[in-house]
């Protein structure tokens, strides 16, 4: 058995997801793109790209990861690249895409050999909370003057819009479109391809598949573009579990129990975002506050139901625990990492990844 705490990767639901994607891939004409800054975990990319077109990134070391382990298409972006890095970057990509004209024009010449892309702001976006929200008041991501990109037109061969996060409302989806193309769609007409990000959840449960694959294949066709996505979180949705044991209960005015995990260590995105992880079935007579074992007093997990008292030696599976999670996970405290595990098809685990002290030492100097 696997120590605990470890990430466990369920084959056959991963591909329940990218069997989604290779759907919207032959109904739409649209391509694919895996985002590295929500899961990097390169171990199952062997299965992954047989679904996929390729990868899009957000750093030098995720172009290089993307180019290295999966092959494909490697698109470049970053917030803004630095003199040190932008060669390299350049070599492990086939596209990439620049977050500003003053970036585009600073590196242009070294991206001779690419296909140059420019990120635009359409000032709009589906987010509701300020931390993840691109069209913010004074967001730095992306180009909104229409004027300004005019004159740089003759540098570019497409764009890359991301203004959809967390959005798993087709309707939504479908109006933030039109106003992309009601303020940018004479500029789109001038390009060979234009990428609408990720944060689209087209692969939950009752999205119009349909509906949304002729929307990008309308779209594609008006423009005469190839329409890119970048699926980071609808590629890995509830593939993936945290399995933790738990250590110790207690009563504080509630149950407690406390796992050999953390929040802050393991999953950090739900602490940074202040929402509670997910257990399932979460029904039962046995109300428990599951907390971390760091010393950071809001290492919580969160308030769930079981069907029994718990005890020292019960195992939790944590749902949801890839995307932003995996790629995201520290040493804080020196809290053991969790390792890193698959589910095969036929049901046998494998363990992929283990982490040591040694590993912890080697992240510090």
């Amino acid at each position: 058995m696997i120590q605990t705490p470890y990430y466990l990767i369920d084959t056959s639901k991963l591909l329940r997801n990218l069997g989604i994607i290779q759907e919207v891939r032959r109904q739409s004409g649209a391509k694919a793109l895996l985002a590295l800054k929500c899961f990097a975990t390169w171990s199952v990319f062997d299965l992954m790209r047989a679904y996929m077109d390729g990868t899009t990134s957000s750093s030098l070391y995720e172009v290089r990861l993307g180019r290295e382990t999966f092959g494909g298409e490697t698109h470049a972006y970053s917030v803004a690249y630095g003199d040190d890095e932008i060669d390299e970057v350049v070599r492990h990509a086939d596209k990439i895409i620049f977050n500003s004209i003053g970036q585009l024009t600073r590196y242009a010449d070294k991206a001779a050999g690419l296909q140059r892309g420019l990120r635009l702001n359409p000032q709009v976006s589906s987010s509701d909370f300020d931390l993840a929200d691109p069209a913010r008041p004074y967001s730095r991501l992306g180009e909104w003057d229409i004027a300004r990109v005019e004159g740089v037109m003759d540098r570019i061969d497409g764009f890359m819009i991301h203004n959809n996060c967390e959005n798993g409302d087709f309707a939504l989806f479908d109006r933030l479109l039109a106003t992309v193309e009601e303020r940018f769609g004479a500029l789109l007409a001038r390009v060979s391809w234009v990428s609408l990000g990720g944060g689209i959840h087209f692969t939950g449960e009752g999205y119009p598949v349909e509906a949304f694959s002729a929307r990008l294949k309308a779209f594609a066709a008006r423009y005469g573009v190839q329409v890119y996505l970048e699926p980071g979180e609808a590629a890995i949705t509830r593939s993936t579990t945290l399995e933790v044991t738990v250590l110790d209960t207690l009563n504080n005015g509630k149950d407690l129990a406390i796992v050999d995990s953390s929040i802050e260590a393991h999953m950090l995105d739900l602490l940074i975002y202040r929402q509670s992880a997910k257990v399932e079935p979460n029904t039962g007579a046995h109300a428990y506050m599951v907390c971390g074992k760091s010393c950071l007093a809001g290492d919580i997990f969160g308030e769930f139901r079981f069907a029994a008292p718990l005890k020292v030696g019960d195992r939790i599976s944590i749902q949801d625990a890839a995307g932003y999670t995996m790629v995201k996970k520290n040493w804080f405290n020196g809290v053991r990492m969790p390792s890193i595990a698959l589910r095969e098809r036929d049901g046998s685990i494998r363990l992929i990844r283990q982490f040591s002290f040694d590993d912890y030492k080697a992240s510090l100097s």
